[in-house]
């Protein structure tokens, strides 16, 4: 297996926190993983420990947020590719598919550390000249011993001059220039926020459709400069979604899955528009569009506990209608990882 500046992709790597640009963060607090071993056959342990509290992926119920797990899985992607696959820096990982699954009784905050097991195989590897082109990668995740979800996803890799043909007009770092103004955001109590710089959803004329908020110069979902929406935005604003349209008032929304197929990049210069629809009483059928195209398509899985709402103004869920159609079949279209 290949060694990058460094850092050796055979045997545990077990050190306090794995360095910031092996998971394309520049805030090196916002690394959740702690360590990583390789084994034969494309297999490979991660493992991470999670705050007790996070700022933006913030705990509900006495549980660890859906997409602190989705954070997690996500920051293997640069990890293994980097380590165990022959990816250099400045390449870029470009996302097809994400889909996963969390139990919530199993994601219950202990009362001592929250030490993370991710249990990854890769399958469809494709490497050109030692170097990764495709895969598709499982995770099994334990939290303490226990198991609490899983996830599968496909990305592709491309070098700097390949990934700047793919985006074309759009100049990689220039996203402040062309920025949109910030819509006014919704009531934070309604997307399970506290916080108002933490929507990414603000109203729009119909029910069950959002203009998407970007702000980039959020600290987490854009912790560095991208060239479009950065793939976990864009996760976050179906979550948002899915509790603004949730009619069990004084409940708790918990996201418990997504399978979500990305069918074209984001951009940040136009206005994007999120709209959801109900498949059934816990199940959203989800897109993202812009510029008359669809940019995401998808499901989102949800349960509600009872719960005391979060402070601040009651949220008055939106009346959305039913979708006219069964499950979304992700395709193989592409987004570009957020890093």
């Amino acid at each position: 297996m290949s060694h990058l500046h460094g850092y050796g992709s055979s045997g545990p790597q077990a050190i306090e926190k794995v360095p910031q640009e092996l998971v394309h963060k520049h805030a090196a607090t916002e690394v959740l993983l702690t360590g990583w071993t390789t084994h034969g056959g494309n297999r490979h342990t991660v493992r991470a420990q999670w705050p007790p509290f996070h700022t933006f992926y913030r705990p509900g119920n006495r549980r660890f947020d859906s997409l602190l797990f989705v954070e997690t899985v996500r920051q293997t992607f640069p990890l293994l590719s980097h380590v165990a696959y022959g990816v250099p820096f400045g390449a870029h990982l470009v996302w097809d598919d994400f889909s996963f699954e969390v139990e919530p009784r199993a994601m219950l905050i202990p009362r001592s550390r929250a030490d993370v097991v991710l249990d990854i195989t890769c399958s469809d590897v494709r490497m050109r000249k030692d170097c990764l082109v495709s895969m598709t990668m499982h995770a099994a995740v334990l939290l303490n011993g226990r198991h609490v979800g899983t996830a599968r996803t496909r990305f592709t890799n491309h070098s700097p001059a390949v990934y700047r043909r793919l985006r074309g007009r759009c100049d990689l770092g220039d996203g402040h220039r062309r920025a949109l103004p910030l819509p006014p955001a919704l009531p934070p109590a309604a997307v399970g926020h506290v916080l108002a710089g933490n929507v990414v959803l603000a109203e729009a004329e119909h029910a069950g459709r959002w203009q998407l908020r970007a702000d980039q110069d959020h600290p987490v979902l854009f912790d560095h400069p991208v060239d479009h929406a950065p793939g976990m935005l864009l996760l976050e604003a179906l979550r948002q979604a899915a509790h603004a349209v949730s009619p069990a008032t004084g409940s708790t929304v918990t996201v418990t899955g997504m399978s979500v197929s990305f069918q074209g990049w984001v951009e940040l210069d136009s206005p994007a528009w999120v709209s959801v629809a109900f498949l059934r009483r816990d199940a959203l059928k989800a897109v993202i569009e812009q510029d008359d195209r669809t940019c995401l398509s998808g499901e989102v899985v949800f349960e509600t506990d009872p719960a005391r709402p979060l402070e601040g103004p009651s949220p008055t869920p939106s009346r959305v209608p039913p979708a006219d159609g069964g499950h979304v079949v992700p395709d193989s279209r592409r987004q570009a990882l957020p890093g």
